[in-house]
């Protein structure tokens, strides 16, 4: 079953009651917390993307209510209520309560790039590591042109574990996990909870 957390599926504590998460220490040296097995396929990806030259990390993962109402506050003070409703996810409405989300960034000339300004100009590695994303269970969430479907605009950065037929499916006929959702229902957490 997939869990859908959006501005109109809102995310509660129940979601995640049979996850385990692990520890993660990332490039920064912060510890990070992660769903097992988004971390386990997470591994697979980045030393198959290490390989074809390009390393990644994991910048953002699980985070509590407060941490994402703290990141939130943070964001408005720096930046402003516009760029902030527009890049950050409200409490409660972000897909990093599951620990299924990562947000990763990119090492280039020995320099890891973690500013989204900085990111959005890597197109070219982002591209390639998109392309992969689903031999590894992964979606690339808020893509370019579906900012109508998913309520956010295109962030690359923002990986998504679904498993593979999920991922296979959304690349291969372009929709976001809410389209393929509406296909699948029977995969909707919200939905099959409502049921038992």
């Amino acid at each position: 079953m997939l869990l859908l957390v959006n501005k109109k599926n809102l995310f509660n504590e129940e979601m995640i009651d049979s996850f385990e998460m692990i520890e993660y220490e990332n490039y920064n040296e912060e510890t990070k917390y992660i769903e097992k097995e988004t971390f386990i396929h997470f591994g697979e990806l980045s030393a198959h993307l290490k390989v074809d030259g390009i390393e990644i990390d994991i910048d953002g993962a699980y985070r509590s209510l407060e941490t994402q109402e703290n990141i939130f506050l943070q964001f408005m003070k720096k930046y402003g209520e516009d760029y902030t409703e527009q890049i950050v996810a409200m409490p409660g409405t972000s897909e990093h309560h599951t620990g299924q989300a990562i947000d990763i960034v990119l090492k280039k000339d020995g320099n890891w790039i973690i500013e989204s300004k900085d990111l959005l100009k890597e197109e070219e590695a982002f591209k390639r590591i998109h392309n992969c994303l689903k031999y590894f269970g992964f979606i690339l969430r808020y893509p370019k042109g579906k900012e109508n479907v998913t309520g956010h605009p295109y962030k690359p950065w923002h990986i998504r574990y679904v498993g593979e037929k999920a991922a296979f499916e959304t690349a291969e006929k372009n929709i976001t996990l809410e389209e393929y959702l509406e296909n699948h229902p029977q995969e909707n957490w919200m939905i099959k909870k409502k049921t038992f």
